[in-house]
């Protein structure tokens, strides 16, 4: 086995074996109850997947659907006043960067970062109050074309650029004064 695919496990298995911990402490209110739900359209229609049948890089769909997922909730779980509750289905996404297999071979699995390839994802989201009742609801399309343009907190998460956009769609979203809102829907 080569050194580079040691390497690769070893920090898949350190970064699976975190991700299990956090989404066990995630999303849930003090009593136990989920108070996030993320879902995603079938996995063969999203963008990133269609544009990558080959399943280049070393992360596949259902890993980086988790972690996506999970920073989800906890961005927003954090951001929600008690008793509500927030519904989010992906029904796209293109992860920042691209892959370029007419670099060559030792290029194949290089997720290559330029402006051109900014991240995109099409969501929808419902936000509900203790009693079921919604509180907002709407469709978004988030995408950040200077996503080059700003420094990452921790430049070794290859989601970095993707998780970034999706907390600041939920800070922009959800701010507490929003969040405690009146029932008012806003458009996209």
């Amino acid at each position: 086995m080569k050194r580079r695919d040691v390497m690769s496990a070893l920090f898949a298995a350190v970064l699976g074996s975190t991700l299990m911990l956090a989404h066990a402490a995630a999303g849930a209110a003090p009593g136990g109850d989920v108070r996030v739900h993320v879902s995603w359209a079938p996995t063969a229609s999203l963008s990133e997947v269609r544009d990558n049948p080959t399943q280049r890089g070393w992360m596949r769909p259902q890993e980086w659907q988790k972690q996506l997922a999970d920073y989800l909730v906890r961005r927003a779980d954090a951001l929600l006043p008690p008793g509500q509750t927030l519904d989010v289905h992906i029904d796209d996404i293109k992860l920042a960067g691209a892959f370029e297999p007419w670099r060559g071979p030792d290029s194949q699995d290089i997720r290559f970062m330029k402006d051109i390839y900014p991240p995109r994802i099409q969501l929808h989201f419902k936000l509900l109050d203790a009693d079921g009742k919604v509180l907002r609801e709407g469709d978004r399309k988030l995408q950040d074309l200077a996503y080059l343009q700003h420094s990452l907190p921790n430049s070794i998460d290859p989601l970095g650029y993707d998780k970034r956009l999706i907390g600041n769609w939920l800070s922009r979203e959800f701010r507490r004064d929003q969040a405690a809102g009146t029932g008012a829907q806003r458009g996209a």
